[in-house]
Formats: C-alpha cells, structure tokens, sequence
C-alpha cells in the first residue's frame, strides 16, 4: 500500500503540520500543479487524494485507480473537476469544505460591487502613473450603488450573504432560485424572488452569480440572456468561468451593451482573453486572479474540513462533507 494520504497542492503551515502528525502524508512541497502522469500515479497509490480546483480529475483518470482509494477529500467546495459518475462507478467517495468560504467570498463580491462603478482600480492606476491633475468637480465621475437593483444568480449560503451586505449599502435585493428561498431568508432582505431568470435580468442594475458550475448552469448565462441585460447593468461573477459565456460577454461590453464586468473567474482559466484585459485598461472590466475566497483565515478553515473528513473515513466512518457517497457505506478496504 501506498501513501495513505497525497496532497496536490501547498496547504497552509498549520494544515499541513497537522496532516504530518495524523497521517502517513505526502505533500506537494513545491505548489508545482501535478501533471496529468504525476496525477494518475497520485491516485494508483493513495487510499485518500486531497486535489483542489487545478486538478482534472476525469474518468480517464479515475479508471486508473488503485484499489486502496476510497475518499476523494476535495480542497474546496466546487468540485466540477472531478467526474463525480466515475466516482461513483468505482465506488469512491467524494467530500468537499461547504460553507467555511461564504464571508470571505460574499465579502469580496461586495468590494467588486463598489470598486467598479466607483472607478477604484483606475484611480490607483493614475496615481501609481503620477497622472493625477487634482481635484475637479467632474473628473472620474462614477456610480453609486444605493438605491440601484442587484440580481443574485443563486441564493445559497453564498447568495444569501451578498444580499446582506447589499442590503446594508441600501441596494434593492432580486434574485433566481430553481425555487423560492425559505421565507426566513428571503423576508429580513426584502428579497423579490423571480422565477423567470430572463425577466430579472432585464431589470437590474447588477448581477451576481453565486451558482455552482454545473452541466445544467454551463453557460448559463449565454449570449441570449447577456442580451436582454440593460446598458447600464453590470455583471459580477466570483463563481465559475464556464457559466458566462465569455465570447458573448466581451462581445457586449466592447459594443457598449453592458456598463462592465467585475470576474474573478474565467471560462479558459487560467487563460486570460486579451480582450478582457484591454476592457480592464479601457475601465470597462475589473480582472482579478481567483481570490475571492483567499483568506489565511478561509484556507485554514477549509484545511480542517478535509482533516475531519480523511480522520472520520479512515476511522471506518461516514465523512460529514460527502457531496458523493458510494453505495456500499464504509469502504471495502476498511472492512476488517
């Protein structure tokens, strides 16, 4: 057997030194993204894999499996990246780390919100370029935000914690459910719930997409719904890439069609369109390298989860953060 535990990437100091003391671990002291060899080979010889966002973990990779593997403890809470089916097919688990990045995320929305309309990234910009003229009545004018309508794509943990802070900061709060959120959600926000996504668009002057990536939210917001959105409108995403679609996105922002985009994800990640990057020059865009959720704080909370989750598998248990379960309970491995 090999190691019991791999992780694929750098955790935080105290994450790992605690995983040293519970575990038979090897860590990836480099931070170096495994190749897609160095991955399969992780997964020939692991009874548990600690993978986050940069790790594809498909069915040709699955299939490649040892038979000791039985917990795919997954460093984050999306887990897009991994073939949950082909999981399933070998009996594998697969946890994740809901709920511990919600502030942090909903935090860095809120600032995206304000930092765009209000023209923050260009005022710094010109006085890093030791531009600025002084003051003028009617120099970098922006927007305000109180008083205008936020559209949240998706009202969960995160969702709902947007529209707090929106709320505070005196924003109309919309948003698109599958369903209604429970009314003790919805009601201290004054929350409007609108079944057709297509109609709330139309309305807003923001939009905030706090969805999971799934096949049925890829491209979510395509080219037909990017276009019913007001001139005026802006669209935040700190969720995934693959559910804008991105060539339609820049399409209307270069055509004037949308006020601009606030994206801390991308659809080609970690490729960055050169177009967008022109648009973030122009002040049409606000780019930033997927830290909505980084915070010392944040990852060191997520790095407890995965503990909790590997300790209670390999204690012959069912891990609290299971997004999928096989269908024999405790791993055939462990049944001794």
């Amino acid at each position: 057997m090999g190691d019991s535990v791999i992780v694929t990437r750098r955790l935080p100091e105290t994450v790992e030194a605690r995983m040293r003391q519970l575990f038979d671990v090897r860590l990836n002291e480099s931070d170096r993204p495994l190749t897609q060899a160095e991955l399969v080979q992780a997964v020939r010889e692991a009874r548990v894999l600690v993978p986050t966002i940069t790790d594809r973990i498909d069915a040709s990779v699955l299939e490649q499996a040892g038979p000791d593997l039985g917990l795919i403890a997954n460093y984050g809470a999306g887990t897009d990246h991994i073939d949950l089916d082909a999981a399933s097919a070998r009996e594998i688990d697969v946890s994740n780390t809901p709920g511990v990045l919600t502030e942090d995320t909903a935090d860095m929305t809120m600032a995206l919100i304000l930092s765009l309309p209000r023209r923050v990234v260009e005022g710094v910009r010109v006085i890093e370029e030791q531009r600025f003229p002084g003051w003028s009545p009617t120099w970098m004018l922006g927007h305000r935000v109180s008083g205008k309508r936020i559209g949240i794509v998706g009202m969960g943990r995160i969702g709902a914690a947007v529209a707090r802070r929106a709320r505070a900061f005196g924003m109309a709060v919309h948003y698109h459910n599958r369903r209604p959120a429970a009314q003790s959600v919805a009601e201290p926000l004054g929350a409007t719930y609108w079944q057709s996504l297509d109609q709330m668009l139309a309305r807003m002057d923001f939009v905030s997409i706090h969805c999971p990536h799934t096949p049925a939210t890829f491209h979510l917001l395509s080219a037909r719904r990017l276009a019913l959105m007001r001139p005026e409108c802006i669209l935040v995403n700190l969720a995934r890439g693959e559910i804008v679609d991105e060539e339609a996105l820049i399409r209307q922002l270069e055509a004037g069609a949308l006020a601009g985009a606030a994206l801390d994800v991308f659809e080609r990640r970690p490729a960055i369109d050169e177009r967008l990057l022109k648009l973030a020059r122009e002040g049409k865009a606000l780019l930033l390298p997927h830290m909505g959720s980084a915070t010392i704080e944040g990852r060191i909370d997520m790095g407890e989860k995965v503990i909790v989750n590997i300790r209670t598998f390999l204690d012959g248990h069912r891990p609290p953060d299971l997004v999928l379960p096989h269908s024999g309970g405790v791993h055939p491995t462990l049944m001794v």
